[in-house]
């Protein structure tokens, strides 16, 4: 079926971590279409110093499932035909904008008697219940999944290995019942990026090349009706990430699951901590059974960066760095089609993004 002149096509995305690389593509491409007369929509990712409880100002999303929440509004805003120009930005400068105590104090967002480490522990605590896995078996769970992010960030992004260095030993070690330091996210960079989005009539304006852009071609999101300790058992249900993965995939009229198992797809899995990689597995029957783990994980790579560990991007913008990967990707690999998941908050607020490369 022929797409409407109003499909939305990501055009550029791009990011720089502490000053390097370039948001230079974003602004060309953005100063061009200003040119036109035509207002761009932009959509803020917000950064740690807006404090977390408090109301969301129009355009501003927060949380790990953030971006993924503002491709869905430019996806409707572009179909809907409102803008033809819609920006995603994303700025955390997590180093150079706070103090240690600042850092910690906005990142307190359950408590200063409950840190997100010791949240995700209970949480990960009620998955193994639920799940009958030992603890034995989530450390070894956990264990596979570094290693498969590890392998990923090696061969994929050698160039950027001073940009991100590798753990040192400490981070080994246990820091809670479940997690080491390597399975708990810690990117304390400085980060900015940018997603630009346009109707195809935009970019048939523009001229834009079609193998530089990539559609948007589904969007999920499963919400619970809050986050924190009081609904940790209904979210460690992950019933509402499998009802995001499923309305994405309908939403795209395809299969993605089994796109990925033919090595005709790339994944982004949100990997803050072992559980939501488990999780999304599980909820996409990618795994159905966790027992199978340590094989599929040995057979396939379920992100593109190397995860939030390695290729770091920090507070509500580690999707955003997927979503800038992943089409990176898309435009110069032979796989068509890329999937984006976000985890926000405790994991109250799910989020799925499936892409393909551009055939209009």
């Amino acid at each position: 079926m022929k797409k409407s002149m109003n499909q939305a096509l990501i055009v550029a995305a791009e990011k720089t971590i502490n000053g390097q690389e370039s948001l230079q593509r974003c602004h060309a491409i953005q100063q061009r279409i200003e040119k036109l007369g035509i207002k761009i929509r932009k959509l803020t990712i917000d950064p740690l110093s807006t404090d977390w409880h408090s109301p969301l100002a129009t355009d501003h999303f927060r949380s790990g499932c953030a971006p993924i929440e503002a491709i869905s509004q430019a996806k409707q805003l572009i179909e809907a035909g409102h803008h033809p120009a819609v920006l995603i930005a994303g700025d955390e400068p997590l180093i150079s904008g706070y103090s240690k105590e600042e850092r910690q104090r906005l990142m307190a967002i359950y408590g200063d008697q409950y840190p997100i480490t010791i949240a995700y522990d209970d949480l990960a605590h009620l998955f193994l219940k639920q799940t009958s896995i030992s603890e034995l078996q989530f450390g070894q769970y956990a264990y596979s999944l570094f290693n498969n992010y590890l392998r990923t960030y090696q061969q994929r992004l050698t160039q950027e290995h001073d940009l991100y260095p590798l753990p040192d030993s400490r981070w080994y070690n246990k820091i809670t019942s479940l997690f080491r330091g390597v399975d708990c996210a810690n990117p304390l960079v400085d980060f900015s990026g940018r997603v630009l989005i346009c109707s195809e009539e935009l970019v048939n304006k523009l001229t834009l090349p079609k193998a530089s852009c990539v559609a948007i071609e589904g969007v999920g999101l499963g919400f619970v009706n809050g986050d924190g300790k009081e609904y940790a058992e209904e979210i460690v249900k992950y019933e509402h990430l499998k009802s995001a993965y499923q309305q994405c995939c309908e939403q795209a009229n395809e299969d993605f699951t089994l796109r990925f198992l033919q090595k005709d797809a790339l994944l982004e899995v949100y990997t803050c901590y072992p559980l939501v990689p488990l999780a999304f597995l599980q909820a996409t029957q990618l795994v159905p059974d966790l027992a199978g783990l340590a094989s599929f994980l040995e057979q396939y790579e379920i992100t593109v960066t190397g995860g939030m560990n390695l290729a770091r991007a920090p507070w509500n913008n580690p999707a955003l760095n997927g979503l800038i990967r992943m089409y990176q990707c898309l435009t110069e690999q032979p796989q068509q089609w890329g999937l984006i998941h976000g985890n926000g908050g405790l994991g109250y607020r799910q989020g799925v993004v499936l892409l393909q490369q551009w055939h209009n």
